[in-house]
């Protein structure tokens, strides 16, 4: 292997290239709703349902959802950017104009999400920069309408076609 280090301008580049999904990770703590926008979210195993998502090391929203064990996955709908970009921007109030019902772990549901994956925190891996949330799923539900996903794609947010 090489001891080239990689540019991590590159390395953002060119993976940037692969598509992924867009979520709003939620929970709740003593302070009110918290909610992180993530793109590292997947299934993990079915027998134990186990989904995973990467915070940053960094992030103050991971901060206050870890204590609580809890967190709510929910995938957004490709009309919901602008509130997407809400959270990503870390807007005051940003709950102010969010719509939500709690999930049995009383993290938030967003009522116009596409999907909602409810979760316990089952594990916590670091990873460099980030670590890897393992969560064992408790609920989750869908909307089955033909509403589509956000997608986010080289640095810019997209659709979804079939």
């Amino acid at each position: 292997m090489s001891d080239t280090p990689i540019d991590s301008a590159e390395f953002r580049r060119v993976l940037g290239h692969y598509p992924t999904g867009v979520t709003l990770v939620t929970g709740v703590d003593a302070a009110g709703p918290v909610g992180m926008v993530v793109g590292s979210f997947g299934s993990v195993s079915l027998d134990p349902p186990l989904v995973m998502f990467m915070p940053t090391t960094t992030s103050t929203t991971w901060q206050r959802i870890e204590p609580t064990r809890r967190f709510c996955v929910n995938v957004l709908c490709d009309d919901q950017v602008e509130m997407c970009n809400a959270f990503f921007s870390k807007v005051d109030h940003v709950w102010d104009d969010v719509a939500w019902h709690p999930a049995p772990s009383g993290s938030p549901i967003i009522d116009s999400a596409l999907a909602w994956v409810d979760c316990e925190v089952d594990s916590v891996l670091e990873a460099g920069d980030h670590v890897i949330v393992l969560g064992r799923v408790v609920a989750l539900g869908a909307d089955d309408t033909d509403r589509t996903p956000i997608v986010f794609f080289k640095g810019g947010y997209g659709r979804y076609a079939s």
